[in-house]
């Protein structure tokens, strides 16, 4: 798909930190205004991988159609970019037959693709990739995050040190290409986006931060209970080795240090409560950056429906 994309029919968007209930008001939402909800999270394309990414069942999904949902397996790349190439194929599918595109997730890169643009996909070389993941496991993610803030400040800035793909992801993109990820970044901001919204509604769900730490840990308790680990286990018996990107996400890598021994069940779900408050934390910075954002308490429904059915209803 080239050249920009006007998009005429109504778009919604929900979006929202993990754990906060974007999926059971998505569906709220779709069965009331006869949406077609379209996932733009970047973990529930994998095949096989359902309990780690709180993907809604066949049964949740009560009818209503779903896109971009196991459309890859854990061992195929998915970025941003093939997003945006996805989710308007999908968008102007839905155009012609008149339902309407409900965008939820909570992938704050792949919305600011799709509105803002994204720069060019960068190819690395598949030795400094091999190389750098070497070198973690060797050295360890802080000595790569150190290596990262010498030629790539501001990306150190943004990216956590614990954050293992991304400090990968800087690293290639520097050693490839001798640039820094943050130049990129930069370049992009000066393109035009992709796509134009003629009628575009986002709205955001938002909780007090001890709810959501609180909604975190229960939920990370009830993938552990439904077979997290198996699942991950499963995966690995189907010969998905534990070093891809996908199977290095969290819950996923959580799992897999579990299954290689070198933490304990305790440590596991600590960690995976932990590190998934943090990514909601990350979450977040992402979203505060869409201004556009109109944001909701997550217990407000009936004011998210009502919001929903005024655009919908003026012209």
């Amino acid at each position: 798909m080239t050249g920009p994309v006007t998009i005429s029919t109504p778009v919604i968007v929900l979006v929202g930190p993990t754990a906060i209930g974007k999926t059971a008001l998505s569906l709220r939402i779709a069965g009331r205004f006869n949406c077609a909800i379209v996932s733009m999270d970047s973990m529930q394309v994998y095949r096989y991988m359902d309990i780690g990414t709180a993907k809604p069942s066949g049964e949740e999904q009560g009818g209503i159609p779903h896109y971009l949902i196991d459309i890859v397996d854990p061992d195929q790349q998915y970025n941003a970019a093939r997003f945006v190439h996805d989710c308007l194929q999908v968008i102007r599918s839905l155009e012609k037959e008149g339902t309407i595109p409900l965008v939820t997730g909570g992938t704050g890169l792949y919305l600011s693709a799709l509105l803002n643009g994204l720069f060019d996909e960068i190819h690395v070389d598949p030795e400094v990739r091999s190389a750098l993941r070497c070198q973690m496991m060797e050295k360890g993610t802080a000595s790569l995050h150190q290596e990262l803030a010498q030629v790539d400040p501001g990306a150190a800035a943004r990216i956590h040190p614990n954050d293992q793909q991304r400090i990968l992801r800087g690293l290639e993109i520097y050693r490839s290409t001798g640039r820094t990820w943050s130049e990129h970044l930069a370049e992009q901001e000066q393109r035009k986006p992709p796509v134009s919204f003629s009628r575009l509604l986002m709205l955001g769900l938002t909780c007090d931060r001890s709810l959501l730490r609180e909604r975190i840990a229960r939920r990370t308790l009830l993938m552990l209970e439904q077979g997290l680990v198996d699942e991950v286990a499963g995966l690995r018996d189907k010969g998905f080795s534990p070093q891809l990107p996908s199977m290095q996400a969290i819950g996923y890598r959580h799992a897999n240090e579990y299954l290689d021994g070198t933490i304990s069940k305790e440590q596991m779900t600590s960690d995976l409560i932990r590190d998934t408050r943090r990514y909601a934390k990350r979450q977040m910075t992402w979203f505060t950056r869409q201004h556009d954002l109109r944001w909701h308490e997550r217990d407000r429904t009936e004011k998210v429906i009502d919001e929903i059915d005024l655009f919908l209803n003026t012209e």
